[in-house]
Formats: structure tokens, C-alpha cells, sequence
């Protein structure tokens, strides 16, 4: 088979089918929700304080939800007070007789209440992260309410508890993974390792502080909950400062990358073309979340040294410089990303974007071992965009690739330019 042929359609089946996954799992958690609530509307609520108490904290959790690192809403306060819910077995003394409808029309009734003021001004929360948070609540309330009334002693219903938030979290990453994976077009197997190295951790933490609201509860009765509110609230401020800093970082990385579009030394939309090629070229390839990170960075960045040019590069187009000047370049931005302090994993890959794929087409050893992956992406992600820029012709679109396949024997890695022309083929499509 050509290779004109494998980076065709029928290479990929099923990649560019409609999205599916979002908008099945809105639909369920929304009819679930309708129904429980109208159940327990009809047939009124049991414990009625118990109740106010628990839809209170998971409306305050979504009130203070947060977004962690790979744009993931997510709600721990909530999500811990509806598990807890789900799980509860006794308030103090008394036993707790609600039921898994209960249990996830008032999970259901609290996020929505706490979502109002973020909807006021404008903030509206993503209805399918808030749509996983429910069905996993409904899993567990399923699977545990009927065992809540056995007489079981702690050590087993500890057990219980273990297993069956292991098992509702674990389908919930797998749901996000799928969502996740339609949405930036990468493979289902890469989506499911990205969410369970951002998550996993998240969820045995909610997990816990569910299971201890629970004993607690069982012991001292509504009281708990304040104890175990003040501490959670406070870890959850500190981790959200967190992720803003994060986000207020990135968005300084890409401020930082227009200095050479407004000073005239590439054109406009360069880097940001780059960047987002970059990114879709790394997650074909299938790099994880945190290496796509480092090439985003990276790629932003690449260019940073035609600062030090006496007089810029016509274009911008470095692809049409000398190797010496283009490894000048690539040296030079690295010196400066280096003096951040905390990027030097990008200099190194902003410092090796002008090293050809192979050194010595001849086979003879290299002082130095071969670019890595993010250096190799950006190389031939920079080519084709200083060659076709923000054209959409897809002749001269295609006329680059060729040029860039001719000179895979040495300079460009020949798979790193087979998934540059699958991500084009899919752009050119969509």
C-alpha cells in the first residue's frame, strides 16, 4: 500500500464518526435525574433534615468546583457529601432509611442549586462533567442503598464501600476517557491513561473522605459534617490557587510567544498554528497529557530566538534558513527558556528542533542521541507552516508534505510526517 493510500480515509476507520458519548451521557444523567426527583416528590423525602443537610454540602461543593490541570471540572466537596449520602447508614442512633432514588434526587437538587450562581454571571458549568459526577453517585446509591439495612459490621461494610466506589470511579474515568477522546480526536487507550493518572488519586481521596463521613455520621450524628467540611474546604481553596497559577502560566507562555510576531520577526499566527498542529501530531502519535504539555510550551516558544537576529529571517520562515543559523536559533531560545528555572525539559526540546532526524544518513554514530519526539514534531510541524502559513489550499498543502516525505531519509522523522499529514487530511475534512 501507498502511503498516499494509508493517510487516506479508510485508514482510520471510525475517526471521524459524530461525536455520541457527550451528549448519551447528559441525556441519562437528565432522565435519571427527572425521575428520581419526580419519584421522591410524589412519595416525600425520609429524614427530611438529613437530607437538607447532605443536598447543602454538595450544593456548596459545586458552588467551589474547580478546573484542574487538562481543563477538568471537577467538585470534590460534592462529590464527597453525595457518596457520603449514597453510603450513609446511620445518622448517630438512628438508622438511615432513604433510598438510592433519594439519594441521587438530592445529589441531583444540590448541584443544580449550587450551579445557579456560576450560571448568574456567566460561568455555566459543563453539563457533562456535572452529568459523570451524578451517574457515578447513582452507581454507588444502586449498589450499596440495599445493603445499608443488613446487619453488617463495620470491616465488611468498609469492604463494600472500598469496592464499590473503586468501581463507579474507575467507570467514570473510562466515561470521561471516551468523551475525552472524541473531543480532541485521540485514541481511546491514551484518553483512559491520561484521566486515570489525573484522576485516580482525586478519587481515592473523595472516596475516603466519604467513607470517614460516613463512620463519623454513625457517630456523631449531623456533627460530622462540620468537622469534615472546614478541612476539606480549605485543602480544596489551596488546590484550586494551584490550578489557576497553572493556568495563569500557560496563558504567560503564550503572551511570551507573540514577542516575535509583534516584533516583526514571524508572521502573525505562527506560533499558535504551530502550537495546535504540534499538539494534534503529539496526541496521534500518542503522547501522554503531560508530553503534550511540554511540546504545547515548546511549540509556542520555538521561534523565540530569531530575537537575537540582527536582521529577521524574510517570513519568519526558518525552514528556509542555513542549518547553522537555524541551530543558532534553537540554541539561542533555549538559553532564554532556561532562564525561567523550570522549563528546562522545554528548552532541551526547543534546543534540539533544528537537529536533523538522523545525523548521518550513513549510519555512522552521533555524539548526540537522536532529537526527542516533541523536537521532531515541532521541526516538521514548523516546516509545513512557514511553507503554507494559513493558506487553505490543500494543493500547496499537499505539495509540502511531499516535499517534507522527500527529505525523510535524514531531516524529518517519516512518521512524524505521516501523522502531520493524517492531521491535515482530518482538517481539510472537517
Amino acid at each position: 500500500m501507498s502511503v498516499s493510500a494509508q493517510t487516506g480515509p479508510a485508514a482510520r476507520p471510525g475517526r471521524h464518526r459524530a461525536d455520541v458519548g457527550r451528549p448519551v451521557v447528559i441525556a441519562v444523567a437528565a432522565a435519571l435525574a427527572v425521575a428520581a426527583v419526580a419519584k421522591v416528590t410524589a412519595d416525600g423525602l425520609v429524614q427530611p433534615e438529613v437530607a437538607v443537610i447532605f443536598g447543602a454540602l454538595v450544593a456548596l461543593g459545586e458552588l467551589f468546583r474547580m478546573v484542574i490541570p487538562g481543563n477538568r471540572e471537577v467538585a470534590p466537596i460534592a462529590a464527597a457529601g453525595a457518596l457520603g449520602y449514597a453510603m450513609l447508614t446511620t445518622v448517630g442512633p438512628e438508622p438511615a432509611g432513604h433510598s438510592a432514588l433519594q439519594a441521587i434526587a438530592v445529589t441531583a437538587v444540590g448541584m443544580l442549586a449550587g450551579s445557579l450562581p456560576h450560571i448568574a454571571v456567566g460561568r455555566a458549568p459543563r453539563p457533562d462533567a456535572m452529568a459523570r459526577r451524578l451517574l457515578t453517585v447513582a452507581v454507588v446509591a444502586v449498589a450499596f442503598r440495599p445493603l445499608a439495612s443488613l446487619e453488617l459490621g463495620w470491616t465488611a461494610l468498609l469492604c463494600l464501600m472500598t469496592v464499590t466506589i473503586v468501581a463507579a470511579c474507575f467507570l467514570e474515568v473510562c466515561v470521561a476517557a471516551l468523551i475525552r477522546a472524541e473531543a480532541v480526536r485521540a485514541r481511546f487507550g491514551i484518553a483512559l491513561r491520561d484521566e486515570m493518572a489525573a484522576k485516580m488519586a482525586l478519587c481515592a481521596a473523595i472516596g475516603a473522605t466519604a467513607m470517614l463521613i460516613v463512620v463519623a455520621t454513625s457517630v456523631m450524628g449531623r456533627a460530622a459534617l462540620l468537622v469534615f467540611t472546614a478541612p476539606i474546604l480549605v485543602t480544596q481553596f489551596a488546590f484550586r490557587r494551584y490550578a489557576g497559577i497553572r493556568a495563569t502560566y500557560l496563558q504567560t507562555v503564550r503572551a511570551l510567544s507573540r514577542v516575535t510576531e509583534v516584533g516583526g520577526y514571524v508572521e502573525a499566527g505562527h506560533s499558535r498554528r504551530v502550537s495546535k498542529l504540534a499538539v494534534a501530531m503529539g496526541r496521534e502519535l500518542g503522547m501522554s497529557e503531560g508530553e503534550l504539555l511540554e511540546l504545547e510550551y515548546a511549540a509556542l516558544m520555538h521561534d523565540i530566538g530569531q530575537l537575537s537576529l540582527g536582521d529577521p529571517i524574510p517570513g519568519g520562515a526558518t525552514v528556509l534558513a542555513s542549518p547553522d543559523e537555524r541551530r543558532r536559533i534553537a540554541e539561542l531560545g533555549a538559553e532564554v527558556i532556561k532562564e525561567t528555572g523550570v522549563l528546562d525539559r522545554v528548552a532541551y526540546i526547543v534546543r534540539r528542533q533544528a537537529d536533523p532526524y538522523r545525523s548521518d544518513p550513513a549510519g555512522e554514530a552521533s555524539p548526540e542521541p537522536p532529537p526527542p519526539l516533541a523536537s521532531r514534531i515541532i521541526k516538521a510541524a514548523n516546516a509545513y507552516d512557514d511553507l503554507v502559513g494559513d493558506s487553505s489550499d490543500r494543493d500547496r498543502g499537499a505539495a509540502v508534505l511531499d516535499r517534507l516525505r522527500a527529505e525523510s531519509t535524514a531531516e524529518y522523522d517519516p512518521t512524524v510526517v505521516e501523522a502531520l499529514a493524517r492531521v491535515v487530511e482530518r482538517r481539510a475534512r472537517s
